[in-house]
């Protein structure tokens, strides 16, 4: 199948490109895409059978690369960064899904479903995995080993990081601590609105109760969050644009 990688961070593709060589897939890659725009002028002139799709690329989202197609005539496998859309993929049962960073067997797995999607059943899938996707709502799932947790963004007051844990506070009083470090969930909370003053920590904007400027966040629960030198300017930034919303 000729493919085209569709994706805003080189090392993924070259990551990807990488381990279809390793596993020899009956795939050639015609192309390489870091932009919605890009993708649709690509798509358009190479005519593909198969996109690698990344959910967020720079300049919008997977859905407004398709929206922009007059007709989907290849197969897609989506790539995320977020584990809530591996758990969506499973309420949908929709075209595969690859997690970043990439593995080997789940490319193998995805690449042998696709091959017996046939163009009806993936048309109707990615319609369902859509408006899944849009109609969401503001959440992130963490995934333990027995289970997943939701986590209403909007109710999340901060995360905190230790030695290769990340606990997250909520509004309710609840905590839950997952084996990941806020590297992992850094690029997701910021597009919620959160923010990063210390390395240790993240905040939800919207529970900040004041900034003492000797260098400390108050939250309205009454947790202090100690601001870095290094980010303080940043911090700020952000917080009078916050303010002007």
């Amino acid at each position: 199948m000729k493919a085209i990688i569709v994706e805003d961070k080189e090392y993924i593709r070259k990551g990807l490109l990488n381990l279809l060589g390793i596993i020899d897939a009956p795939v050639e890659v015609i192309g390489e895409c870091e932009s919605v725009e890009e993708a649709v002028i690509v798509a358009k002139t190479c005519k593909p059978e198969l996109v690698f799709l990344d959910i967020n690329l720079a300049d919008g989202t997977a859905f407004d690369f398709l929206d922009q197609l007059e007709s989907i005539d290849f197969k897609i496998i989506f790539i995320t960064a977020y584990e809530e859309y591996a758990l969506k993929a499973l309420k949908i049962g929709a075209v595969d899904y690859l997690l970043k960073p990439v593995d080997v067997e789940e490319l193998k797995i995805a690449l042998q479903k696709v091959a017996k999607l046939t163009a009806e059943g993936q048309k109707h899938q990615i319609a369902k995995a859509k408006q899944v996707f849009n109609n969401e709502g503001n959440h992130i799932v963490l995934s333990f080993h027995d289970s997943y947790q939701l986590i209403n963004l909007d109710e999340l007051i901060y995360c905190e990081s230790d030695k290769g844990y990340t606990t997250f506070y909520c509004s309710d009083g609840k905590k839950h601590l997952v084996s990941k470090t806020l590297k992992d969930f850094e690029d997701r909370l910021l597009e919620a609105n959160f923010q990063r003053p210390h390395q240790s920590f993240m905040i939800n904007m919207k529970f900040v109760d004041k900034y003492d400027k000797s260098g400390t966040i108050y939250l309205k629960n009454g947790t202090k969050i100690p601001v870095s030198s290094r980010k303080k300017e940043t911090f700020l930034s952000s917080l009078f644009n916050w303010n002007k919303k």
